[in-house]
């Protein structure tokens, strides 16, 4: 272990016990969450695993367009860990929904549209689509849901507000994503799932990085040193958590 990298293990072991408790403390019988074939939701699995057993655990496998490998290492990531997995296929709502969103769209509002905005106005109707999908089960259940947001990208605002962003308990949020490899590793998510290069399955072929324009390593040494190595990229940095400060708030209230 490098020096100065906090212990996996001890992350693990803590984050686990962290995750039962809050559990206990809102009176709820377990957790759902997303089981999307990425390293965050799997080691997400892992700790709630750890600290509730499997029967109190239920993944939800939810693809809308995504590719095949996506649901393939979900799966596998419910098996290493002996938790139900059910999947979810949202794909006719969110294309009944998309249809009836364009019909609604006049001329008059379609021209004041920026360019590109409905592109990643589609793309976010995805996470929320999900979201949905995770309270129904967690009303259902008395559960909690947990978020698989890491602390690299809830500083730069990579989650998308009232979707993947939304949940009752964040386990992975004060970790930096080299620390969520290294606790995937103790748990023992499988290899392939820790390899993967880190995509929100938005479309075909995009990843997290490519989307930034710098890397999680880059990310992590801003976030622990103090810059990334590279001005530019901290400017950029700094740019995008400015911008998203309110994805990490509640909603302004007025002081009368």
């Amino acid at each position: 272990m490098v020096e100065g990298m906090r212990d996996p293990r001890e992350l693990a072991a803590g984050i686990s016990d962290w995750i039962a408790a809050r559990v206990e403390e809102a009176g709820m019988s377990g957790v759902v969450f997303g089981l999307s074939g990425g390293i965050d939701s799997a080691v997400v699995c892992g700790l709630a695993r750890r600290a509730l057993g499997e029967e109190h655990c239920l993944g939800l496998i939810m693809p809308i367009g995504n590719i095949v490998e996506d649901a393939e290492l979900a799966r596998e990531t419910a098996d290493v860990f002996g938790i139900q997995a059910l999947e979810v296929e949202l794909a006719p709502t969110f294309d009944a929904l998309t249809n009836a969103l364009d019909r609604s769209s006049t001329a008059v509002v379609a021209q004041r549209y920026r360019e590109g905005a409905k592109a990643l106005a589609l793309a976010n109707l995805k996470p929320r689509l999900r979201m949905a999908a995770l309270y129904y089960h967690a009303n259902m259940l008395d559960a909690l849901v947990i978020g698989t947001g890491n602390r690299a990208e809830l500083t730069v605002g990579y989650f998308t507000k009232h979707g993947d962003g939304g949940s009752d308990i964040l386990p992975l949020g004060g970790l930096l994503k080299h620390e969520v490899r290294e606790v995937a590793r103790v748990l023992g998510v499988p290899e392939r799932v820790i390899e993967r290069p880190p995509s929100a399955g938005l479309w075909a072929g995009q990843t997290d990085e490519d989307e930034l324009g710098f890397t999680y390593e880059q990310l992590d040494r801003y976030l622990s040193e103090g810059s990334s190595g590279s001005a530019e990229i901290d400017t950029e940095i700094r740019i995008l958590e400015r911008g998203s400060a309110h994805k990490r708030s509640t909603p302004p209230i007025p002081d009368l």
